[in-house]
């Protein structure tokens, strides 16, 4: 059924019922309502590439994420799935789009051929070419973190820098002077990974406002690479007490290299970090951290993104969340056996 056969019912022309379906002309009252019943009668609905040419909106938003490796962390799958049923509320579909160094002709594709109206573009660098190259184009878009020049675009994240220092002082209150911090691997440290970067800085910052010994590791996306990095922490330096991470996909590694070498949470070792609250409750014990809410920072980014396509010229906004820690069942104070040695 086409547009053809819809006007050779109502008996009138072809441009007519174009009009009348599109809106971009009036037509009677009369007129519409006959077309509207011939519409009705053959339930004719427009294609999305016929909408798309009549109003130059596909009603599409792009989500362009970094490729998956082995697997996407449980953070990014609550993300991606909060954006579907936020954009689904405001009438877009989503297309899913990898974009990293083995993929950027997917991302080239998705704007040459404005397959979308926006984009929201996931795993930011602090130095980010494709937030850059849309700025360039005046392509619409919003990014889940914070570029260097965050001042400039349009975003919703983390204030990682607050969130670890929260968890740094949460630590040194219950008196743990040995700390290390479990950052995400080191591929994505050196290539400027926001939230990695970001991160450190308020760990390392905090750590020296407290006068605390710490040290600083880079960790697999995985439950073996926390494991092994357990290992090395206790190798390195014994007397460390806690661990602050920002790694949840290492979470149950860093447990179970905990239990192998003896040590109890929260008796002996406690835990904390920044981690979605259903992975942080999965564990034993639960997790005391920041809780990172995936569904929140979804419905915001699309609502920023659906008020940007509305409104092109507004000046650029922002939201930077600063969740509370939850107080759960893996941090305790540090006993008397966790001392630093005496001289």
């Amino acid at each position: 059924m086409n547009i053809g056969e819809i006007a050779r019912r109502a008996g009138v022309s072809r441009s007519t019922v174009s009009y009348a379906l599109s809106g971009k002309r009036p037509v009677s009252e009369d007129t519409r309502r006959k077309i509207q019943q011939v519409v009705d009668e053959l339930g004719y609905r427009p294609s999305a590439s016929a909408r798309a040419l009549a109003n130059g909106r596909t009603s599409t938003l792009g989500l362009v994420f970094p490729p998956a490796g082995n697997h996407y962390t449980g953070m990014q799958l609550d993300f991606i799935g909060s954006v579907v049923e936020a954009a689904a509320a405001h009438d877009y579909d989503v297309l899913l789009s990898p974009s990293g160094v083995d993929s950027d002709r997917s991302f080239q594709r998705l704007l040459g051929e404005r397959r979308v109206d926006g984009a929201i573009l996931m795993e930011i660098r602090l130095e980010d070419d494709r937030v850059d190259h849309l700025a360039a184009l005046g392509f619409p878009s919003v990014a889940i973190g914070r570029t260097a020049r965050a001042e400039e675009g349009w975003y919703v994240a983390l204030d990682h820098t607050a969130l670890t220092a929260a968890c740094v002082h949460h630590l040194a209150d219950l008196g743990h002077r040995r700390i290390a911090f479990v950052n995400r691997p080191e591929q994505l440290l050196r290539t400027g990974y926001e939230s990695a970067h970001r991160g450190l800085d308020g760990f390392t910052k905090a750590a020296a406002e407290r006068g605390l010994t710490v040290r600083t590791y880079c960790c697999g996306d995985d439950a073996a690479s926390g494991q092994a990095c357990v290992e090395r922490i206790l190798h390195d330096d014994p007397a460390t007490t806690a661990l602050v991470t920002l790694n949840e996909a290492a979470l149950g590694g860093l447990h179970r290299g905990l239990a192998h070498a003896g040590r109890h949470v929260p008796r002996d070792f406690s835990v904390t970090g920044i981690v979605a609250n259903r992975w942080a409750e999965t564990v034993t014990p639960q997790v005391t951290a920041a809780d990172v809410p995936a569904a929140e920072m979804g419905r915001l980014a699309v609502d920023l993104l659906v008020e940007r396509l509305g409104r092109p010229d507004a000046p650029p906004r922002h939201h930077l969340l600063v969740p509370p820690i939850s107080l759960r069942a893996s941090t305790g104070p540090a006993g008397a056996t966790q001392a630093d040695p005496a001289p």
